[in-house]
């Protein structure tokens, strides 16, 4: 078995908050899971849309203390294990590292599993446990009953620097976490992991200051329109033209989970990603802040 996958965060609220907040049912139903049920030091579940096969609840609590909560979660007939182990960094900062066993990136890639949504889906988890603690509205949850796939988020920031921050190689490579290659004209190169990583998506439509679309192949295409809003930014994304009978939650999931920080990004006057530098078996971690090419 490979080693767990292993997503460190910086979270702007003392231990104690970010204890509550992982601990407590109905913080829980805020910013994790439609359902959620804790009992320490019995039981920790969380079911509903929100949770891959999340039917009913699949989690067996192994281990709590004050710094680490550790579960079971059965998913496609295997117990995998999760765990939250926090430390206090300062009076109102806390390190939380997220540990998930049973993550294969080729599984992510094949969608051969559930299991290959764990990256993402527990991306967008942690930023919205930071947008929770930082009194910042959450970003849309994956619905995994549905494959209408398209949110909104509002940024206080004008709409022709908020385009720019997604058109502009640097700062997509910045806020997103990894480089990012972006040509940005009709047909350009949308290269995740750079210019020379191999494979890259196109921009197909392109509209300055208000719409790109890039498109993934079997993911289908990607859409952010943006609109002023009473002096902010109302950014509107949207995932198209997939299969709809296997509709790709892992890309949906891992797309919204990296507009927490661009909205952090412009909205905070001395940003700093709340990522740490992060372990995930067979993705190699290239520097977030650079794009090459």
């Amino acid at each position: 078995m490979t080693e767990p996958m292993r997503l460190p965060v910086r979270l702007a609220a003392p231990a104690g908050a970010v204890r509550r907040a992982l601990t407590d049912p109905a913080e829980l139903r805020g910013w994790l899971a439609e359902h959620a049920e804790v009992e320490l030091p019995r039981r920790y579940e969380f079911w509903g849309r929100h949770t891959p096969e999340g039917d009913a609840p699949h989690q067996r609590l192994l281990h709590v203390d004050d710094e680490t909560l550790r579960f079971g979660w059965l998913l496609d007939g295997v117990e995998t294990t999760t765990e939250f182990a926090l430390r206090a960094e300062g009076p109102d900062t806390t390190v939380l590292t997220l540990s998930q066993s049973h993550f294969d990136f080729a599984e992510a890639m094949d969608g051969s599993t559930i299991r290959g949504v764990l990256q993402t889906y527990w991306s967008l988890s942690l930023a919205n446990l930071g947008a929770h603690l930082e009194g910042r509205p959450l970003l849309p949850k994956v619905d995994f009953t549905s494959a209408d796939l398209r949110g909104e988020l509002l940024i206080d920031a004008p709409t022709a620097r908020v385009f720019e921050s997604l058109t502009d190689s640097g700062q997509a490579s910045a806020w997103f976490g990894y480089p990012i290659g972006i040509e940005p004209w009709v047909g350009g190169r949308y290269a995740m992991g750079g210019f020379e990583s191999g494979y890259a998506a196109r921009v197909v439509d392109l509209e300055p200051g208000r719409k790109l679309s890039v498109d993934w192949g079997p993911t289908g295409v990607s859409t952010w329109e943006l609109a002023e809003s009473q002096g902010k930014t109302k950014l509107t994304f949207a995932q198209s033209g997939f299969d709809e009978q296997n509709p790709p939650y892992g890309a949906w999931a891992g797309s919204v989970s990296g507009l927490a920080e661009l909205r952090r990004f412009h909205e905070m006057k001395d940003w700093q990603p709340i990522w740490l530098p992060a372990q995930v078996p067979g993705l190699e971690q290239p520097e977030a802040t650079e794009a090459t090419g």
